[in-house]
């Protein structure tokens, strides 16, 4: 499922992107700090004492940390495509633990590709995701193999950006010369997705978080840092003209607010959880027999 007609990600300039952005994400990891603490909120409601969960698109591992600290008790996996961002994580929950001593058990660490995990199928309680879904052509591969890993009774927690993300940009900057800004799935296309996957019951909501800047340079500095700049297969190869900027600049000037610009991330978040199979690997209908009481 590719929700995004004509639109691809370059995957082989966003590994790399994220491989260099692991020495710098820090500085610009804001929105994805406060992503995760609202997806911790929410599990403030739901019943689950994961025994292991797997962080998938895990960065540099603040999520992993977070994660610790709620189920300190759980076996945590973190997966990352960029081998530098496990390198980070490796050292720092080193550092940690030598500073504080006892915590939770050290992170196990493995670079993967999403759509293809290194888990054996039922093995896994939950599936964390903080904003990678997004960074896929297609999310549906990796959507299978999250329901895959998953136990029975297992819940997949999410969040991704939503298509209003960064629409500012995407006003200012004429789209004639290719994909100039990321596009971002539908929450519908999503939850179709996971219905497709088999996962039971999503619940999804969206939320906007307006963050501000200083001037267009800090948002561009930010993408710049998290790696998160486009890397759409049809983004414009030249440089851009300095009018095409320049008009660009004075039109979002206008968009000022008590002295900042305004910028939009359309935050999707959601959970599932994986429900008994209906049917065998061939096709036969699974038929349970249950002793009356």
């Amino acid at each position: 499922m590719n929700a995004r007609t004509g639109f691809a990600l370059d995957r082989a300039l966003l590994r790399r992107r994220f491989a260099r952005a692991a020495g710098t994400c820090g500085e610009a990891s804001i929105l994805a700090a406060e992503v995760a603490r609202r997806m911790d909120e929410r599990l403030d409601y739901i019943r689950i004492e994961p025994r292991r969960i797997v962080d998938l698109g895990c960065g540099t591992g603040a999520d992993l940390d977070l994660l610790g600290k709620r189920y300190p008790q759980a076996l945590r996996i973190g997966l990352d495509w960029a081998l530098p961002m496990l390198d980070r994580v490796r050292t720092e929950s080193g550092l940690l633990s030598r500073l504080f001593g006892r915590g939770p058990r050290h992170p196990l660490l493995a670079c993967a590709d999403a759509g293809a995990l290194p888990l054996a199928g039922a093995t896994t309680s939950m599936v964390w995701s903080n904003l990678m879904l997004n960074w896929l052509t297609d999310p549906f591969p990796t959507i299978s193999e999250m329901h895959r890993v998953l136990e029975v009774g297992g819940m997949i927690m999410f969040s991704t950006l939503g298509p209003d993300t960064l629409k500012e940009l995407r006003e200012v900057l004429p789209d004639s010369r290719g994909d100039r800004v990321h596009r971002f799935i539908d929450m519908h296309d999503l939850g179709d997705a996971l219905v497709q996957a088999g996962f039971s019951d999503p619940v999804m909501d969206m939320e906007v978080v307006t963050m501000t800047y200083a001037d267009i340079d800090d948002l561009l500095r930010d993408l710049r840092l998290s790696g998160t700049n486009n890397a759409s297969t049809m983004r414009p190869r030249g440089l851009s003209g300095k009018n095409e900027w320049r008009t660009a600049r004075q039109q979002l000037e206008t968009t000022r607010v008590n002295g900042r610009i305004p910028i939009t991330f359309e935050i999707v978040q959601g959970h599932a959880w994986k429900a008994p199979p209906k049917t065998i690997a061939d096709g036969r209908a699974v038929i349970r027999f249950e002793k009356r009481t």
